[in-house]
């Protein structure tokens, strides 16, 4: 067998092996690392695309920072409207394309099967019921409590904010820098989720889909959402502007619903004209213990979980499952 055939039982692979990006490799190979800055941003990305959904949020859609001095209802409902709404275009849209209407058919979708229309484990009898609860009722609504702390924070001084006019190149390194950063925080507290009483108690609700579609990316226990938009804290260290708090936020909750398609992209003129889910984590699902993090920080490569996609790396987490359950045999 060679150690790049590609895995048995998926409707598409991506090429493999899966590669981690260059930006952590030793010796450093800067063209390397510029050209997988460009793959991911340009010319046409959900970065990119999201970085645009934040401006237009923030100069047509935000109450005035002014205004977020004072908690009131009318300001914070408006978020929650707003968001509830983002979420709604994107997940929605999304699941209409691939699943509804299926204007892609099978093209680039990773795994076979069909979505479950029912199941004793889902919340509401079936799994895109279910995780549409779970991700506006529970997501949408944390993700706008993170986005109400944030910009009061702001307004009132208790976070420190960035500006243009102080650094403009600090300003745009901070859009780069935030994904990479949600990469480090991910694998982390993505691990302390799989500890068994996290696991059973809050995870295992973001892991009945073991086939995701749209609405999957946000349907987690309420912890979860508290911990995972937690990464939005760190710029009550790292000095934002509320456009970067709103690409902050959106970012991991837009991007949880566009990495969950279980397509690898949008085809388009039969092109992929944007990337859009993962296989790395679409692994994760299937397999459970492995790709815990995303792949702009080699953090699985260090602690021996990362699948490739290939059917030697699955034979490698194997033998990782068989020695962690002491010594039983795996499917």
């Amino acid at each position: 067998m060679s150690d790049h055939a590609p895995l048995k039982g998926w409707n598409h692979t991506p090429n493999v092996p899966v590669a981690v990006s260059p930006l952590f490799s030793w010796p450093i190979r800067p063209l390397a690392v510029l050209r997988w800055f460009w793959d991911s941003w340009f010319l046409i990305s959900e970065r990119l695309i999201i970085v645009g959904v934040a401006v237009a949020s923030f100069y047509w859609f935000q109450p005035p920072l002014e205004e977020t001095r004072s908690l009131a209802f009318d300001w914070i409902a408006q978020i929650w409207l707003k968001n509830i709404l983002l979420m709604s275009v994107v997940a929605g849209g999304l699941h209409l394309w691939f699943y509804t209407f299926t204007k892609q058919g099978e093209r680039l979708k990773f795994d076979p099967r069909p979505l479950m229309k029912n199941g004793k484990q889902f919340t509401l009898g079936g799994q895109i019921r279910d995780n549409m609860f779970w991700t506006l009722a529970s997501g949408v609504t944390v993700w706008t409590a993170y986005e109400v702390l944030m910009f009061w924070a702001l307004a009132n001084g208790y976070a420190p904010m960035l500006t243009w006019a102080a650094n403009p190149l600090w300003f745009i390194a901070l859009f780069f820098l935030i994904p990479i950063w949600e990469s480090f925080y991910f694998y982390w507290i993505h691990r302390l989720l799989h500890v068994p009483f996290l696991y059973r108690h809050v995870h295992a609700l973001h892991h009945r889909n073991i086939n995701v579609g749209p609405w999957s990316g946000m349907s987690m226990h309420p912890v979860e959402h508290v911990i995972f938009l937690g990464s939005v804290l760190i710029h009550f260290v790292v000095a934002a502007h509320p456009i970067h708090i709103l690409y902050h936020l959106q970012y991991y909750a837009l991007t949880a619903a566009t990495t969950h398609t279980g397509f690898e992209g949008l085809v388009v003129k039969d092109e992929n004209r944007l990337k859009l889910g993962t296989f790395h984590h679409q692994m994760h699902h299937r397999y459970f213990e492995c790709n815990y993090g995303s792949l702009e920080i080699p953090w699985d490569k260090l602690f021996g979980s990362f699948h490739d996609g290939t059917e030697a790396a699955n034979e490698r987490m194997k033998e990782r499952r068989r020695r962690m359950s002491g010594g039983a045999p795996t499917g």
